[in-house]
């Protein structure tokens, strides 16, 4: 039979790993007995709680349950990365342990892959209800800027929860830029891809790790990962203050020539020099950003570093 690789990111999750691990098997059973056999791969994430010895427990009474751990916290990219490179199967999902991504789906998503031909099967939610509605209009704003400066499309909504191919998991592992930004790197590789739509599902235990800030670096790390737009937009201020900059200093000529007051207006001036400065460091800051993700690529660090999986205990 041919094998589902199922790859979930787990950090602070001991709570909702055995109803993830419940749900799962009951999908197992119900939509994929005698069709596929599945491996479960837990990436724990330099966890703080109890999720290692969960995910161990596990692997305990099901030998199909394997697991990579963390020498520390290194973010969910990483731990996606990890479980793709180490995953099996020929088909490969992405799952969250919080039940945020509907098993229920996965059955739908398989069939649209060997009915229909596709090469991956992505999921996008619909609706965004039970988040705060700041978060949820800022969410919305950041597909609308990152499809303008990108020629990558972004799918508004979309999740890390999809089925691919193998071929399509070889050709994201083959990307190895330490700066990731997974939703990009899926549309980057192309494939023929579905799009499976659903409501928004609350987690069914422990609190959700992605703060406003972290969402925040997140999209930043989006854009300048797909778009180099900000260095041009930069520049183009940078053009058109200069351009300002010169009329006003022709007018400010003009005006001491006609009235013989070269004092007046300096409360003004002060207010341009002070705005233009800013403009400088918020343009300064852009190019800082892609500077620093040069700096981190050509160090070459590893993107994770492994400190026992479950092959260690044989």
């Amino acid at each position: 039979m041919e094998k589902i690789s199922v790859i979930v990111s787990c950090y602070n999750e001991e709570q909702a790993l055995p109803l993830f691990y419940e749900e799962m098997e009951r999908v197992r059973k119900q939509d994929f007995d005698g069709i596929a056999e599945f491996e479960y791969i837990f990436v724990n994430d330099g966890s703080k709680d109890n999720t290692l010895k969960e995910i161990k427990e596990l692997r305990e009474k099901d030998k199909k349950v394997r697991y990579i751990s963390f020498s520390r916290n290194f973010g969910k990219e990483a731990a996606m990365l990890a479980g793709l490179e180490a995953s099996e199967g020929d088909y490969v999902t992405l799952m969250d342990a919080d039940l945020q991504d509907p098993p229920s789906l996965l059955r739908q998503m398989y069939n649209a892959i060997k009915e229909e031909g596709y090469d991956c099967v992505g999921t996008r939610r619909v609706t965004r209800k039970g988040e705060p509605p700041i978060r949820s209009f800022f969410a919305r704003m950041f597909y609308k800027i990152i499809n303008k400066m990108s020629s990558i499309e972004m799918v508004d909504g979309a999740r890390d929860y999809r089925l691919m191919k193998r071929k399509v998991v070889d050709a994201i592992i083959s990307l190895k830029e330490y700066n990731r930004y997974s939703k990009g790197l899926f549309s980057f590789v192309g494939f023929d891809t579905k799009w499976i739509e659903y409501e928004n599902v609350e987690r069914v235990a422990g609190e959700t790790k992605w703060s406003f800030w972290k969402l925040f670096k997140y999209a930043i790390e989006g854009i300048t990962a797909f778009s180099t737009t900000p260095l041009i937009l930069s520049s183009l201020i940078g053009i058109i203050f200069c351009i300002l900059s010169f009329v006003a200093i022709i007018f400010i000529i003009v005006r001491t020539l006609v009235n013989g007051d070269p004092t007046a207006g300096w409360p003004s001036l002060v207010c341009i020099i002070v705005f233009v400065s800013g403009v400088q460091l918020f343009s300064i800051g852009i190019i800082g950003q892609y500077l620093s993700k040069t700096y981190l690529e050509v160090k070459n660090r590893p993107i994770y570093i492994i400190k026992e999986t479950e092959k260690d205990n044989l």
